[in-house]
């Protein structure tokens, strides 16, 4: 809260003798002065903040944007209670911060002193038994802040211990990217998240993942905090590591490998089982059984689960007979047998021969299932698991009650999917990724004006995949953010070397919807255009238009896309035509160049009908400003009809294909 409105002079030798760590913030939020005491304490030396503004992203990087804006204001003075100091070496400090605006050598600067909690006591008897309660807490139970949207904002030293992430990793991500992405840790985290957000506190355990992906337990106390002073809702997590205790569960459950409701294998046996089979070179089908809308089953046909499940595996030890059996999950099942594909789908007619009855009722019951040949279509466990999870996927997309398999081509599909995932965390772990560029042509001055940078991988085991084929895998891995970083700062660095040599080219980088959900997405790209030097005129983002929908509805997204807007980058609307076109995210996005689709430009000379839905989207563009872009253009014709529409570039073959850097120089000499 404001103190004072008097701006004080400071003496160097008040701050450089101080009994508590000083520094001194310019109207530039630099430091301009830092005590020895910040040295020995933070281990920041002076000359790492010297001419820049790092510290926000350092040592204050716990603090929310609305304390910072206090900060650094020069009009207040004030005191901030409870802040948590990140040192060089990821450690946390709980202090409480007092800022001064102050002159100092005729500049109007802020000057901030840091009393450490662990070095001082309160006079006041509530509130240093306060202190202590907190004292204590924190050195028995892990502690994490999020704000009201869910985004982590503080966590104390045990947390950062048991889940290996380090300050400056952590903040800013989600509540929700600390939990396991299954189904049943969704389930538990959107309770968990709807208590909290409805004022009431949660108990319980829950699965948490450490940053590499391991898993551990807890027991949680989410608690709902208000500060009427700031108007702030925070949730606080209280938990205590219950790992050891949960393995120790868990193992002993393994021992017994048997579903205890059921009386079938558990996973663990029935992945033993598999494995002794393939590798006594056993053939045999693996056929995965969901029983569909399980739940809403039981709910109108008031089923008790465990009589039900006992019925149902009755009829399937009757009918696959001579078979191993084994219980996934609640509703799901997997059958090793020897019987052929189409005795193996006769289990529907028996089912509807042989009904479940609750009462006098029979049960509807339908069936999703996949089978799965092992050696002919999978080859291990993981793999068979994969593939069935697929088919049933397939099987309920076209309606359910149907047990299938897949083609021979979606199986060499599913195997090359697995070994690119697999090969890419080594491609990305040795730089094995290029980027390359394709040149985009001024129809008016049919000059090079762009390029569009685009990531390629040639790999020594699986030969060149496409980006077609690798984007979607990399946002379904998660890797996607770590591409996107490596594309950026590449295009970013060819950028600034054509500048240098006076080639003044743009370059389009494609970026997806989850990459933006990031909320640091926007810094990271201002970041590395000043670490790399690179204007950022130079630098065009392209987005679809599902990009465009999603970021419709997320303010999180939009308020980036405009950050990165005022700092001179541009954004283009790509494959427009082919999506979700929406009026509304016109209006809300700031694009300034829209791409027609490839297959627009295909079909150009075909029929008058494209060129009069070509022409459509040119005079669309238009009347909204926005530059009109073709791409795919491999004619002269396609070129001379795209100029005499009205569109503005052209990208495509005609021109060049995707080049290295140095090539691109070369078109442009010639």
């Amino acid at each position: 809260m404001p103190i004072a409105k008097t701006n004080y002079r400071i003496e160097e030798q008040l701050i450089l003798n101080s009994p508590f760590p000083s520094f001194l913030l310019n109207q530039q939020n630099e430091v301009v002065m830092w005590n020895q005491l910040c040295e020995d304490v933070f281990r920041y030396p002076f000359n790492e903040y010297t001419n820049n503004d790092q510290i926000k992203s350092t040592l204050l990087s716990t603090l929310d944007d609305q304390s910072w804006q206090l900060i650094t204001n020069n009009q207040e003075t004030y005191q901030f209670e409870n802040i948590s100091l990140v040192t060089k070496d990821e450690r946390l400090l709980e202090s409480t911060i007092m800022t001064l605006p102050s002159y100092y050598q005729g500049e109007l600067c802020t000057l901030v002193t840091c009393f450490l909690h662990d070095n001082m006591k309160f006079v006041n008897t509530s509130t240093q038994e306060l202190v202590d309660l907190k004292k204590g807490l924190n050195s028995t139970f892990m502690f994490v802040t999020i704000d009201s949207e869910g985004f982590i904002i503080n966590c104390n030293q045990k947390f950062l211990k048991t889940s290996r992430w380090t300050p400056k990793r952590v903040i800013g991500k989600t509540f929700w990217q600390l939990f396991p992405e299954t189904d049943e840790s969704k389930d538990v985290t959107e309770q968990i998240w709807n208590t909290i957000t409805s004022g009431n506190v949660w108990n319980g355990e829950v699965e948490k993942l450490t940053k590499d992906g391991r898993s551990y337990w807890v027991y949680m106390t989410a608690i709902p905090t208000y500060s009427p002073l700031e108007n702030r809702v925070q949730y606080t997590l209280l938990e205590h590591d219950i790992t050891q205790e949960k393995l120790l569960k868990n193992s002993l459950e393994k021992i017994a490998y048997v579903d205890p409701e059921t009386g079938l294998m558990n996973i663990y046996r029935l992945e033993q089982v598999v494995n002794e089979m393939i590798e006594s070179g056993r053939r045999f089908s693996f056929v995965y059984l969901s029983i569909d809308k399980f739940y809403i089953l039981k709910e109108i046909h008031n089923v008790i689960e465990s009589s039900f499940l006992a019925e149902f595996v009755k009829r399937m030890k009757i009918y696959f007979q001579d078979s191993s059996m084994a219980r996934i999950n609640s509703n799901e099942f997997v059958i090793l047998t020897p019987l052929s594909e189409w005795f193996i789908q006769g289990f529907l007619h028996y089912l509807k021969q042989n009904p479940i009855y609750v009462g006098n009722v029979a049960i509807p019951v339908s069936i999703s299932g996949g089978i799965t040949h092992s050696p002919k279509d999978q080859s291990t466990f993981t793999e068979l698991m994969n593939a069935s999870l697929k088919t049933i996927q397939t099987v309920r997309e076209a309606g359910g009650n149907n047990i299938s398999s897949l083609s021979a081509e979606s199986h060499k599909a599913l195997n090359r999917k697995s070994i690119i995932e697999k090969r890419l965390l080594l491609a990305l772990d040795q730089q094995n990724l290029e980027v390359l560029y394709q040149p985009q042509s001024d129809l008016s001055s049919e000059k090079i004006i762009g390029v569009e940078a685009l990531v390629r991988w040639e790999d020594e085991e699986i030969g060149v995949v496409s980006p077609d084929e690798l984007i979607p895998i990399a946002e379904e891995t998660g890797l996607i953010n770590d591409i996107g970083s490596f594309v950026i700062e590449e295009a970013c660095k060819q950028a600034v070397e054509w500048n240098n040599k006076g080639l003044k080219l743009k370059v389009s980088i494609n970026l997806s919807v989850r990459e933006f959900r990031d909320k640091n997405m926007a810094k990271m790209i201002i970041n590395t255009l000043s670490k790399t030097g690179c204007p950022a005129h130079l630098i065009q983002i392209e987005i679809t238009e599902k990009f465009a929908l999603e970021a419709e509805a997320e303010a999180n997204i939009i308020n980036q896309m405009r950050k990165l807007e005022n700092e001179g980058i541009i954004f283009v609307l790509d494959d427009f035509g082919t999506g979700y076109a929406s009026f509304r995210y016109m209006q809300l996005l700031p694009i300034e160049i829209m791409k027609i689709d490839q297959t627009f430009i295909h079909s150009l000379m075909m029929s008058e009908k494209n060129q009069k839905i070509t022409n459509a989207i040119v005079q669309f563009g238009k009347s909204m400003n926005i530059e009109i872009l073709a791409e795919g253009v491999e004619t002269e014709e396609q070129k001379q009809l795209l100029k005499k529409l009205g569109c503005d570039y052209i990208q495509g073959y005609l021109i060049s294909k995707p080049v290295s850097g140095k090539e691109i120089e070369t078109l442009m000499a010639k």
